[in-house]
């Protein structure tokens, strides 16, 4: 395609080129028609005295005149009279226009008459010229007549001089066309260049321009625009990226589905939940990429029925079953079209892990809150019953109503001590411990438990350990621990204390040779009222709640608890807590 400028400096040639030649015809014919006017003038003012002469001239003879004429005049002279008698005729041979029956004699008249035609003497264009003269009572006229080649030499060098004029003034007015295009075309193209950027998405483009005129209010019109769409394309990005992000973090799974069936938009989220690798799921049919029958049969329902519908679903991973909340809702457009569906999927398996955790809390408190008062009760219908005369039973009875009682105390109070611990305001009282004190403390006092069940206790301190912590609730901990190796260890077993330092921790470690725990039940043995041997536990008084307010306490120190152990062969619980650390 011809550029602009190329057109525009084309038709500006074909303008001036056009122009030029109309001018060099008028003013060719102008300058023509003006020397034959000059040329017709001065022949007319020499006739008009050669007819004065012939007057005046005497007995001279005509042809001797008319030879004198021409001579000094440089013109064909012929003198005829009214009748048509040549009476003189300076060119020889000449036998052309004998007579008045010629234009420029019947043209003339007191002021003369002109005419050009062929001439067989100069073979050629001639101008002639008549003018009636009286001598003597005698009328006629004298012509003259001078060839119209020398028109062509004039009419030539007139052309040349039009021709260089114009030459020199088309490269002139060229080179002022090329500068004045260039000056017009040169801004246009930049403003073309800068709206093809704007057109490929370049918002930064912008076109520099100075100037008043129509081309500098296009051009910053044309910045303008450049800078408005920038800004609206800055504000679009920065709205789609925020979108893109909240899509994309938010802590449920998101799905658009077209009219068609097609996943239009899916975010990071889902790739958790199917487990897949949801972005190439996009433009594909739902139910080719999903294949969950519940969830599949949800979306057809929401639409077929174009309604709102909120459903539990179970999904499952590679690893557990996961339990989600999913809302569906269709997207109606204008004159309530369906324009597709939009789902919501939230992940309740942790809510659901509670409920079942709240549920097993409640049946493990009732049960474990049943047997001691059933034992209660039946011991006390006994007595009631007549037991209480009999001083044995009597003795007996009171003493199993006394340590149930206890153990529903214990148990009450340990309810009590876990709740408390598990409260978001719960604070320990952060201060100085004396770990090798406390460590001694808790031996002497659990010392005779141990005899009492013909254990053997093995224990081990370093000297002037201390830490920051909650005194109490480091006594806590390693009473806790104690009672558990003493409750899960057999007679002539062995329990194991020691308490050291490893760098900048302070280690606890308690280990028996009891009956042990499969490594599958370690996951669950800080679970409230969780038991290895139930029986055991509960013929030693545990309440199934040691380990649990242990783990909490430790945590609450920043610290960590780790277990080994398999079954019939003892178990090792290892504690480590930070020996410096910021107070809370």
């Amino acid at each position: 395609m011809m550029k602009f400028r190329t057109r525009l400096i084309f038709g500006i040639l074909i303008v001036i080129l056009f122009v030029l030649a109309a001018l060099g015809v008028l003013v060719g014919q102008l300058l023509k028609g003006s020397y034959v006017d000059q040329l017709e003038e001065r022949l007319g003012k020499e006739a008009a005295l050669a007819a004065l002469a012939m007057e005046d001239m005497g007995t001279q003879d005509f042809q001797q005149f008319s030879e004198n004429i021409q001579d000094r005049l440089d013109v064909r002279v012929t003198i005829i009279r009214n009748d048509g008698t040549v009476l003189a005729e300076t060119a020889e041979g000449a036998d052309e226009g004998a007579g008045v029956d010629v234009p420029e004699i019947e043209q003339a008249d007191e002021s003369g008459g002109t005419h050009i035609r062929y001439s067989s003497v100069n073979e050629d264009e001639s101008l002639f010229y008549a003018y009636p003269y009286t001598r003597n009572g005698e009328n006629g006229y004298i012509r003259l007549a001078m060839p119209v080649e020398r028109f062509g030499e004039i009419n030539q060098r007139i052309w040349l001089f039009i021709g260089i004029s114009f030459s020199v003034a088309f490269v002139i007015i060229m080179a002022l066309s090329y500068r004045i295009t260039n000056q017009l075309t040169r801004p246009i193209g930049q403003v073309t260049d800068v709206a093809n950027e704007l057109a490929k998405g370049n918002f930064k483009a912008r076109t520099y321009v100075e100037s008043r005129d129509e081309i500098g209010q296009l051009t910053r019109s044309i910045n303008i625009l450049a800078y408005n769409l920038d800004q609206i394309t800055t504000r679009y990005q920065t709205q789609q990226e925020r979108l893109e992000a909240l899509i994309d973090n938010m802590g449920s799974g998101l799905i658009f589905i077209n009219d068609r069936g097609d996943i239009t938009l899916i975010n990071q989220y889902c790739k958790d939940i199917f487990d897949a690798d949801t972005d190439q799921w996009l433009h594909l049919v739902y139910h080719e990429v999903i294949q969950d029958t519940a969830l599949i049969k949800l979306i057809q329902q929401i639409f077929l029925t174009e309604t709102k519908i909120r459903q539990q679903v179970q999904l499952n991973s590679r690893i557990e079953v996961h339990h989600y909340d999913v809302y569906g809702a269709p997207i109606v457009g204008e004159k309530e079209q369906l324009r597709g569906i939009v789902l919501v999927l939230h992940d309740i398996t942790e809510l659901k892990k509670l409920e079942q955790v709240r549920k097993d809390f409640v049946a493990n408190v009732s049960h474990e809150l049943k047997t001691p008062v059933t034992s209660l009760k039946g011991f006390t219908e006994t007595l009631l019953d007549g037991a209480m005369e009999d001083e044995t039973a009597r003795k007996q009875f009171l003493d199993i109503i006394w340590k149930e009682g206890d153990r529903l105390q214990g148990l009450i109070s340990d309810l009590l001590e876990l709740s408390h611990i598990e409260q978001e305001f719960f604070q320990l009282n952060w201060q100085e411990v004396d770990v090798t004190r406390t460590f001694d403390e808790v031996m002497e006092l659990l010392y005779p438990s141990v005899q009492g069940r013909g254990l053997k206790l093995n224990s081990h301190k370093e000297d002037g350990l201390i830490m920051e912590g909650d005194t109490a609730r480091i006594k806590q901990i390693l009473i806790n621990l104690m009672n558990n190796a003493i409750a899960y260890t057999p007679e002539n077993g062995t329990i194991r204390a020691e308490v050291k330092q490893k760098q900048d921790s302070i280690v606890f470690i308690v280990a028996d040779s009891g009956i042990g725990i499969s490594k599958e039940e370690w996951p669950r043995i800080f679970e409230r009222f969780y038991r290895v041997d139930k029986d055991r536990s509960r013929n030693s008084g545990g309440t199934g709640l040691g380990l649990a307010i242990v783990k909490h306490l430790v945590e609450a120190h920043h610290g960590s608890i780790d277990v080994e152990s398999a079954k019939n062969k003892g178990t090792i619980f290892t504690i480590t807590f930070p020996a410096n650390q910021e107070k809370e």
